[in-house]
């Protein structure tokens, strides 16, 4: 019996349903015409951006991303890059919210330190109780730690991204088995958020089971990055069918291909 893969359900976050499940950011790349080039390559239907770093309005006499990236068309995904304590991961979120006429779904994440660009787990946790008391949809990143990614989802958050590697670092995702814990106990999407180099990074956490993939670096510095968002694209809907197929099981021992029962020599 065959399945149709177009029959799945949706990815569905914060009351809205998106047939694409990989998100990429709007960092590093040459300029606004080579993101949206790269987007549309893609098949995303939400952008990540750093309200701290792209201008969205907020500075008058820059160009903004949303004169070349239309929001009528993508979702645009504010985020709290750049923040290291809770406060001003909440200050950043509000001023998106006014920028974007009452945007409600934020990506939040509270660094701790400039090297590692690790998560600040006990900042975190703070700025998410804020934010959904504030009425946020929050989407957020952190630790691979199962605990923690179960708490926040408790806290109200609409997705929980767990990093497969420290941001930028383009390792892949080098802790599966957290990540499948993290998988096993969630009732919110989980969306793999940092790491990802390449495209067999992106498959890897789909067939893992993950709801979808966010990356910026890993097409924003490729060699052709619009190239590079068409792989990653094929990347994470083969992943995704994979996880849904459901893979043979690992075995110690050969299995041969063809049977031998009822064979005559």
């Amino acid at each position: 019996m065959t399945t149709n893969a177009s029959a799945e359900a949706p990815l569905h976050i914060a009351g809205k349903d998106y047939q694409s499940r990989l998100i990429i950011g709007s960092g590093k790349y040459k300029d606004f015409e080579e993101n949206l080039a790269a987007l549309e390559m893609s098949g995303a239907e939400m952008i990540t951006v750093a309200i701290r770093r792209v201008n969205l309005g907020q500075n008058k006499d820059e160009r903004s991303l949303l004169e070349v990236i239309s929001p009528d068309k993508y979702t645009i995904l504010p985020n709290t890059a750049g923040c290291y304590t809770a406060d001003d991961a909440v200050r950043t979120c509000r001023m998106a919210r006014e920028l974007l006429d009452g945007h409600k779904l934020v990506k939040l994440e509270v660094l701790g330190d400039q090297k590692t660009l690790y998560p600040n787990v006990t900042e975190t946790l703070a700025a998410a109780e804020v934010l959904v008391a504030d009425g946020f949809d929050v989407m957020v990143y952190t630790s691979d730690d199962p605990l923690i990614a179960k708490r926040l989802e408790e806290i109200g958050c609409v997705a929980v991204m767990p990093l497969g590697a420290p941001i930028g670092s383009g390792l892949g995702i080098r802790n599966p088995h957290n990540i499948k814990l993290i998988l096993d106990n969630a009732q919110v999407p989980i969306i793999v958020d940092a790491g990802v180099g390449t495209a067999s990074d992106a498959a890897i956490a789909m067939e893992l089971g993950c709801d979808g993939v966010l990356m910026n670096t890993a097409i924003a510095e490729a060699g052709d990055p619009v190239v590079m968002a068409s792989a990653m694209r094929k990347a994470v809907e083969a992943g995704r069918e994979a996880f849904r197929s459901g893979r043979m099981p690992r075995r110690l021992y050969a299995s041969a291909s063809s049977p031998i029962d009822g064979t005559f020599f």
